[in-house]
């Protein structure tokens, strides 16, 4: 014995004047938060990730890439000295891999200048933040970073919009 199974359909004009509806979020841009001390990269995609953001952080350049290469990052939050890979031969890495990729760098080192400057001379131009870093001028830069890759690109990346203050 089959059963005739019988739906009624509704006009979607009629879900939503009863406040039915169905509201598709765009993606979350996906950052990398890299450094090598693991707190501070934990810290910082926790803020991110609690304003809006996919963060995954990693806590050295060669998990970084490894991450990327499945998940490409749309901007790369790094620190500059680390062991092993300096960020600034991580964030050259990911934007030759990842074009579209943005990067932020930031550092409390006054050493990084030199990398920093060898990066500039090969034509990587990249911006720089110091740390310590405070979330609200972090988030704009975020923020501002990935409008212009919107504006650039057509990308579906919304502007960043504080939700509430958080401080690290």
């Amino acid at each position: 014995m089959s059963r005739k199974l019988n739906f009624q359909t509704v006009p979607l004009a009629q879900l939503a004047l009863k406040g039915v509806t169905r509201q598709i979020d765009p993606p979350k841009p996906v950052v990398l938060v890299v450094d090598d001390e693991t707190v501070i990269a934990d810290s910082l995609a926790a803020i991110l990730r609690q304003n809006g953001f996919a963060a995954i952080a990693a806590y050295d350049g060669r998990s970084a890439l490894e991450i990327s290469r499945v998940d490409p990052p749309d901007l790369l939050l790094s620190d500059v000295a680390m062991p092993g890979m300096s960020g600034v031969d991580l964030a050259i890495a990911i934007s030759q891999a990842t074009p579209g990729c943005k990067v932020i760098l930031f550092s409390g080192q006054a050493t990084t200048v030199d990398l920093l400057s060898t990066a500039r001379d090969a034509g990587h131009d990249f911006t720089t933040l110091a740390k310590p870093l405070h979330p609200t001028e972090l988030l704009a830069r975020i923020s501002e970073t990935l409008a212009s890759r919107a504006t650039k690109q057509e990308s579906i990346c919304a502007p960043w919009e504080p939700t509430h203050e958080t401080s690290m």
